[in-house]
């Protein structure tokens, strides 16, 4: 077997030690997967995903460690308890503040005592769920001034996650609470610098790489990726009537479109497959019955409240950023916090990676 795949690659006309070895690699994990062995091949698995802030990217990376790494043990479960705690303590603040800015009034006068309850919180120091302060959050969430303020949710800065927290709030203050999947799917941390992320697939060793996707964060890592194998980028579509954390009067979406003609255009990326995720599908779907894309993207002429054509013209949006006409941009609509759509996506991506890198070096 191995005299014959070495007079094999070598009649391919490798050029170097280092191009054989690399293809030999492949061929090795394509031949013996069946041992169940552990290769690691620099080249072939370092991908790099990359996107705007809250595009999604952190929640992929959580479910490639529940999907093909080794999920979530009780105790580390319980390490996510404080931080699920404050993103609610944090989405009623930023309602109780973006509800007197936007001048709303609460149904409930008795609203307004909770709500100068809660703002004397410091959220990024809570650790526990006060019962009074449960009730005052169930309280305000419940008031239709509230509930006003998070349909205007556009207007001002607020995680998605927001109304799957309150909602879940009477089983979230249970005093044995621990965190389910989906909790931690959802709990909102901005990543910032860079964080690797390997796990085993079909005994492929992968590396993921998880960066930051603010303006500030970015200037931390677009040099450092020179041989990385395929960029994923990820784009939330539900973010096209919104504005940037950064900046209230710029567009998130066309913020990703500028992101994502820079990554495609960088020479260190020209080697590299280009994988554009579509996120946040549900959300979108929600979306586009209220908001239209007409109004943010004049040039959208397909019907008002159609999810499917919205996203469709979102993509060919970004499909036409790609300034190598030979060079493949694949595509996925996406929903991160989905486990099940997430395994489906990736084993067509991981399928991709392989044939592409074969393809490289001539072996389909």
């Amino acid at each position: 077997m191995i005299n014959c795949l070495l007079a094999f690659l070598f009649l391919r006309g490798f050029t170097s030690v280092a191009h054989f070895a690399r293809v030999w690699y492949i061929v090795y994990c394509f031949s013996y997967r069946q041992l169940n062995l552990s290769i690691s091949i620099d080249r072939f698995s370092l991908l790099h995903r990359t996107g705007t802030g809250e595009s999604g990217k952190s929640t992929f990376i959580k479910q490639m460690r529940i999907i093909h790494g080794a999920g979530y043990s009780d105790e580390e479960r319980r390490t996510f308890i404080k931080i699920v705690y404050q993103n609610i303590y944090m989405a009623m603040f930023t309602m109780i503040r973006a509800l007197e800015s936007l001048k709303i009034s609460y149904e409930n006068s008795a609203n307004q005592a909770n709500a100068d309850l809660i703002r004397e919180v410091d959220y990024e120091t809570v650790t526990t769920m006060d019962p009074a302060h449960v009730q005052a959050i169930k309280s305000l969430w419940e008031d239709p001034g509230i509930k006003e303020c998070y349909d205007r949710r556009r207007e001002y800065q607020l995680t998605d996650s927001a109304k799957y927290y309150l909602d879940n709030l009477d089983r979230i203050a249970q005093p044995d609470y621990l965190p389910t999947l989906q909790d931690i799917l959802r709990v909102r941390v901005p990543t910032t610098g860079i964080v690797e992320y390997p796990f085993d697939l079909d005994s492929i060793i992968f590396r993921m790489v998880d960066v930051g996707g603010q303006r500030s964060e970015r200037r931390k890592w677009i040099h450092c990726f020179e041989s990385v194998t395929s960029i994923m980028f990820l784009v939330a579509l539900s973010e096209y009537d919104q504005v940037l954390v950064e900046s209230d009067n710029e567009n998130r979406m066309e913020e990703s479109k500028a992101l994502f003609r820079t990554i495609i255009s960088y020479p260190w990326f020209q080697e590299s497959s280009v994988i554009l995720f579509l996120n946040k599908k549900d959300l979108l779907e929600e979306k586009v019955m209220y908001s239209h894309l007409v109004d943010y993207f004049p040039e959208y002429d397909g019907p008002q409240r159609d999810a499917e054509a919205a996203r469709d013209f979102i993509l060919k949006m970004f499909v036409e950023l790609n300034p190598d006409p030979e060079k493949i941009i694949y595509s996925h609509f996406t929903c991160a916090t989905d486990t099940e759509n997430i395994r489906f996506v990736f084993a067509a991506v991981k399928d991709t990676i392989l044939q592409l890198n074969l393809k490289e070096y001539n072996l389909v």
